[in-house]
């Protein structure tokens, strides 16, 4: 068994093809798939369902893929060890984030790696937390950008920024005053993203569940919210910097939310066996350089971070 093998089994489930696993893994169409039968052989276990498009992998090649990956991100680690300053910040970087941290950071942060370090491939995904976190785990990603608390003593957490919530109150309410309760929030029509868009209710809440806002954005787009409850009514909700991103003549429909004030911690989460740690703060550096000072945690403040 080698690297080299673990690498085309990964590419395979990765592509469903055996034609685009080699084309990625810069092999002939037979050199791979003669690989990954010596592989199956040396294992006695048939890895991949060869007779369906895409090709997938059986119930035993799942397993073994998942911890091919491991393998290979843990040979990828160690190689980190032999390379040199210049060579640190550059090849692949894969980095996931929730889909109301994407549209406010994933521009700049394109930017930035263009600018500044261009040997570096970034690979930017929108993914809902439960995905992040899985995808983590596995190995797939390298880095997530979610809000906390994360409650996961596999991974480090690393504070980010703070940014407040406001509520966005549809034309068609009869709402007049210049801000919001969160009591009294609660007690409005109000839309959120969690899987889909729901109209929340407080007769769902389970007993002793409390009502908490920064669950309700892992799957969707701030803009498709306002929009459903500019069209039907009732109230959503908008994180900070997401402000500059909407329309000026939605605005005016903005409150702050009070007693007590409502925000979310944003933050950077990798694996406790990561070691990259240029990468890490070159992604903290191009962070920075997107937000605004007023929201760093004062854990970013420093010029380095170490591990």
């Amino acid at each position: 068994m080698t690297l080299q093998q673990l690498e085309y089994v990964v590419a395979l489930d990765m592509y469903g093809s055996f034609t685009e696993a080699a084309e990625s893994c810069k092999v002939t169409q037979s050199t791979l798939s003669l690989m990954i039968k010596k592989l199956e052989e040396e294992l006695d276990a048939t890895l991949f369902v060869r007779d369906t498009h895409p090709v997938k992998p059986t119930e035993i090649g799942g397993k073994i893929i998942d911890k091919a990956r491991m393998v290979l991100y843990h040979a990828g680690q160690i190689s980190e060890f032999t390379r040199s300053e210049k060579e640190l910040v550059s090849g692949r970087l894969r980095l996931a984030m929730i889909s109301t941290v994407s549209p406010v950071l994933m521009p700049g942060l394109f930017k930035f790696f263009a600018d500044r370090y261009p040997d570096v491939k970034l690979q930017a995904f929108e993914m809902i937390s439960a995905t992040i976190k899985d995808k983590l785990h596995k190995a797939e990603i390298d880095m997530g950008i979610m809000s906390a608390p994360l409650n996961d003593d596999e991974f480090l957490e690393i504070p980010l920024y703070h940014e407040k919530y406001y509520a966005y109150v549809s034309p068609k309410e009869n709402y007049k005053d210049d801000v919001i309760t969160r009591d009294t929030l609660a007690n409005k029509r109000l839309w959120i993203m969690k899987e889909g868009v729901q109209l929340y209710d407080r007769s769902m809440l389970k007993k002793g569940e409390t009502f908490k806002y920064d669950r309700m954005y892992e799957g969707g787009r701030v803009g498709t919210l306002i929009k459903i409850t500019n069209d039907i009514g009732g109230f959503t909700i908008v994180p900070e910097l997401h402000i500059p991103l909407i329309m000026e003549i939605q605005k005016k429909n903005l409150r702050p939310i009070i007693n007590p004030e409502d925000s979310r911690k944003i933050i950077l989460v990798i694996r406790r066996d990561y070691i990259h740690e240029r990468m890490m703060n070159v992604i903290i550096q191009a962070i920075k350089n997107v937000i605004p000072s007023s929201l760093y945690e004062s854990t970013i403040k420093p010029d380095y971070i170490r591990l």
